[in-house]
């Protein structure tokens, strides 16, 4: 009998920690990566790249030995549609039977507001990143303006937190170049109390961080367009020479040609178990997938882990027979860095709590980042 065909989409946190996990766990089926080339992306250290500390050879880890490590065959191919109940991957280099499909690939920015072609994504990848650099630095004076919107049909489907550590880095920059008098920042968000979903006294303590630095707010007005020298909303305009601004996330476009059921935000829907909703052997970890959850869940790299440390250890039970009831915990970690010190957020099902800025934090990031890449680059 040959062994079963795992088919894992993706090459991001959640597709790593799963092939981790399914080896641990001594899993000896077949397992195929597939995604556009074999390297990780480290995207939470984008926000180093504008004031140098992190280069595209910093952040791009190569996967070859780590699969070969671990007996993954790679395919360098993009998906483009899912069929046959998940049985059938059409990717652009042909399709690809399984027997088991996990679905880590990541989800999109929603990039439906007009105009948003002026402003830069810098969480899109490490291109624009480095492009913001290039732009920060020929700014000699004018307006920064910093913001992030959402996904108005799926409450989690929000990534803030690197948006406040853009403004706070670009502020901390600025002051160290001796620029911060001649190039104002301001923030905005269609909220009054922006980043909720870090708890109500992470907001406060980001609010007064701002007031603090002098960055100026224009909060509780919906973003209506960008264009080349402003922001336009409902409450007004922001005149600015750079932009920056994250939109909600929704699922990958291939979605909408697959068999798999969605979300109302436009995501895989799953059980807690991390289980495709109707399907038999077919999961999703990570940003692609929507969950049961506190409203609160976020969109990073550590819940993607976590779901996908649950839904590897489900394949496993499913392979030998045992009954699949591994749940993921809702979890939210997350150092909110200012690039010479950082504030830490925690919030569980049971504890939220937010520690004031502290200079240490800023290296705890940094040596979780080579802490975590380790495993990687060893290999």
């Amino acid at each position: 009998m040959s062994a079963p065909r795992i088919v894992i989409l993706g090459s991001g946190f959640a597709a790593l920690t799963a092939v981790r996990e399914l080896r641990r766990r001594r899993v000896g089926a077949d397992i195929t990566v597939v995604s556009p080339n074999p390297v990780l992306t480290y995207l939470p250290s984008l926000i180093w790249v504008p004031a140098g500390l992190r280069r595209a050879e910093d952040l791009t880890i190569p996967l070859t030995g780590f699969f070969a490590r671990h007996g993954v065959r790679h395919i360098a191919a993009t998906v483009e549609q899912v069929t046959d109940g998940g049985r059938r991957v059409h990717t652009s280099g042909g399709v690809i039977e399984n027997d088991v499909l996990l679905i880590a690939t990541g989800g999109r920015y929603i990039r439906k507001l007009p105009g948003i072609e002026n402003a830069f994504i810098p969480c899109e990848g490490i291109a624009v990143a480095e492009a913001l650099r290039l732009h920060l630095a020929a700014l000699a004076r004018g307006t920064i303006a910093v913001g992030f919107g959402a996904n108005p049909q799926e409450p989690s489907a929000v990534r803030g937190g690197p948006m406040f550590e853009f403004l706070f880095g670009l502020d901390t920059l600025l002051r160290r170049q001796g620029r911060r008098e001649a190039v104002d920042l301001v923030f905005f968000n269609a909220s009054t109390q922006p980043g909720q979903r870090l708890g109500p006294k992470a907001v406060g303590g980001l609010l007064k961080e701002m007031e603090r630095r002098g960055i100026k707010t224009h909060l509780g007005h919906k973003p209506l367009r960008f264009t080349p020298d402003r922001v336009v909303t409902e409450g007004g305009e922001i005149p600015a020479d750079l932009i920056l601004f994250m939109p909600g996330l929704t699922g990958p476009a291939w979605l909408s040609e697959s068999c798999l059921p969605l979300s109302p935000g436009g995501f895989v829907a799953a059980d807690a178990t991390c289980a495709v909703q109707g399907l038999d052997d077919v999961y999703v970890a990570g940003d692609a997938g929507s969950f049961p959850g506190p409203d609160w869940m976020p969109k990073q790299a550590h819940q993607a882990d976590l779901q996908a440390r649950a839904a590897a250890r489900n394949i496993a039970a499913a392979l030998a027979g045992r009954p699949e009831r591994e749940t993921f915990r809702p979890e939210l970690v997350c150092i909110v860095d200012t690039l010479d010190a950082g504030m830490l957020v925690f919030r569980d099902t049971r504890r939220n709590f937010a520690l004031p800025r502290l200079g240490p934090l800023h290296h705890v990031k940094r040596m979780f980042e080579a802490h975590y890449l380790s495993a990687y680059r060893a290999a």
